[in-house]
């Protein structure tokens, strides 16, 4: 079978056309896998799940009973272990569950203020 002499270079420019639009889309176009889209999904959901909930440790710490010496316990902690010092307060775990919540602590410091006091 005989084909016509034009088709050559056209099967040759569609494939490297297909290939140049996929590498530009994924590198420059901003495309992404499904398993990279979802993986964007949950690591938002995540962020505004404890976004959400910084609202309630801040509560939890306005109503406790012993806030004066927790907090004066966490400010005199050092910084890098202040999320520690929170998650020891209690205020860290949110209501329903058996453990504190190690992002939720260090966004609750952000919530608490301590440096502005």
């Amino acid at each position: 079978m005989t084909y016509p002499e034009w088709l050559k270079p056209g099967v040759y420019g569609a494939l490297i056309g297909a290939v140049s639009i996929t590498i530009a889309g994924f590198s420059w176009g901003g495309w992404v896998t499904g398993g990279h889209a979802e993986a964007m999904a949950s690591s938002r959901s995540h962020d505004e799940l404890i976004a959400a909930l910084v609202p309630v440790c801040v509560n939890m710490a306005k109503t406790d009973t012993d806030r004066i010496a927790k907090l004066a316990s966490i400010q005199e902690t050092m910084s890098f272990k202040r999320r520690d010092a929170v998650i020891a307060t209690g205020w860290a775990t949110i209501p329903g569950a058996e453990t504190p919540n190690r992002d939720l602590a260090q966004a609750c410091l952000a919530g608490l203020e301590l440096d502005a006091s």
